[in-house]
């Protein structure tokens, strides 16, 4: 067994019996508060207490999901339903939110976990600190405690009755080997007692389901929004711009023809306009083309389209691509997109004179994806809602059942990270 695994099993070991000290006392509290609350609804007072007391609940089922993926790697989806945007305040909102709560499945898959937590839940995170620290009583009685317990009958370690120095011994061995699968195994036995809150806390299939169904028919709507919008740009576009032009153009061409034969000075004059006239309409018209779909795109996929994007920043760029091959066009677009309007928000609004981006594959078969991070050394601040890029941003992906993560303290630095999902090329 080398120093790291040692070191990992101690660290589990330390964790489970944090956890478990905490675990007890807490869970019996909120899940007794809960209950009580829950049955005083009918008197009233627990329409104003029990929105408190369950986002009490959450708070904690949510703290151990994020031990579980951070210490242990279990992943815990959060199932509960958002609330209303415009819940109301008072006794009338208190009435919403807790209606709303006791309606959310999840709510009570909460308690049913609270129960278990102070038992089993209790119990496999305390397991992995006994291994360590069972032995130290086997070593206690081995050194001579058992001739406390000598008169009054023998003292037990586990299934040992130590009652001679031999069989003090037994107990010193017995708990050595304790330590010695704890150290093997910690780590395992604390993965069980996240698995096992995972069984209760993970939302059941049926609610997955649902919340699939409830968040495609958003991102189906964001994509009818966001395609209306589009067409609505490109038509102003041509209609400010290039056709503008064109039309423009047409008009000098007739009073080229009028004066052609009356005027040639003034003839060539108006041809030169034409000429530049129709240059700058050809830039528009090839610009519009790249806001739809960038040629360097289509030609050279997602790597090079993004570094190409780089290229014209006004600022240091460091670009890190590793894509095997080719994703599909609406999935590249996507990703394409959601780069380039993350680092025009970088370039305009955190102040940053460096930016970093990452572009990679991760995963394999139908759970692979394509990870894209943009670091920024700016001034922070950054966050998704209200309005703001980034929630665009998040609608874009959230088409593709992507997701986007945003960290961005204040003075920064700024990391948006976006996962898009990908088969393997």
């Amino acid at each position: 067994m080398n120093a790291t695994k040692i070191r990992a099993s101690v660290r589990a070991g330390f964790r489970g019996l944090g956890l478990a000290t905490v675990t007890l006392g807490t869970s019996i509290a909120l899940f007794t508060l809960a209950i009580l609350s829950i049955s005083f609804i009918g008197l009233g007072i627990g329409v104003l207490t029990t929105p408190h007391v369950l986002g009490a609940v959450r708070t904690w089922a949510n703290r151990r999901r994020l031990l579980a993926g951070t210490w242990s790697d279990v992943r815990i989806a959060i199932p509960y339903r958002p609330a209303p945007a415009d819940a109301r305040t008072g006794v009338t909102g208190a009435v919403e939110r807790t209606t709303l709560m006791l309606k959310d499945p999840a709510t009570w898959r909460d308690l049913e976990w609270l129960l278990i937590d102070m038992g089993a839940g209790f119990a496999t995170a305390l397991l992995p600190g006994l291994t360590l620290l069972y032995w130290l009583y086997g070593l206690v009685l081995a050194a001579g405690l058992w001739r406390v317990f000598e008169h009054g009958g023998a003292d037990w370690y586990l299934f040992i009755p130590v009652h001679s120095q031999f069989t003090g011994f037994l107990a010193l061995a017995l708990g050595l080997v304790i330590l010695a699968l704890g150290l093997r195994y910690n780590t395992t036995l604390l993965q069980a007692h996240f698995r096992l809150a995972k069984y209760f806390l993970d939302p059941t299939r049926e609610d997955s389901l649902t919340r699939r169904v409830e968040k495609l028919t958003e991102t189906r709507h964001d994509a009818l929004d966001t395609s209306a919008a589009e067409l609505r740009r490109i038509e102003r576009d041509l209609h400010d711009g290039a056709q503008a032009r064109l039309v423009a153009m047409g008009m000098d061409l007739g009073t080229i023809e009028a004066l052609v034969d009356k005027d040639p000075a003034q003839a060539k004059k108006l041809i030169a306009t034409a000429r530049a006239s129709s240059a700058e309409a050809l830039t528009e018209l090839r610009d519009l083309v790249r806001g739809i779909h960038p040629p360097v795109l289509a030609e050279r996929g997602l790597g090079d389209a993004v570094r190409a994007l780089a290229l014209r920043l006004p600022v240091e760029t460091e670009v890190a691509v590793d894509l095997p091959g080719r994703a599909e066009a609406a999935v590249e677009s996507a990703a394409y997109f959601a780069v380039s309007e993350v680092l025009t928000n970088a370039v305009k609004h955190s102040g940053a004179d460096r930016v970093w981006i990452d572009l990679h594959h991760a995963g394999t078969g139908a759970d692979g994806v394509i990870r894209v991070s943009v670091t920024d050394n700016g001034q922070g601040g950054a966050r998704v809602g209200g309005g703001s890029g980034l929630s665009g941003i998040e609608r874009r992906l959230g088409t593709f059942d992507g997701v986007l993560a945003v960290s961005s303290p204040a003075g920064g630095p700024t990391m948006v990270t976006m996962e898009i999902p990908c088969a393997s090329f």
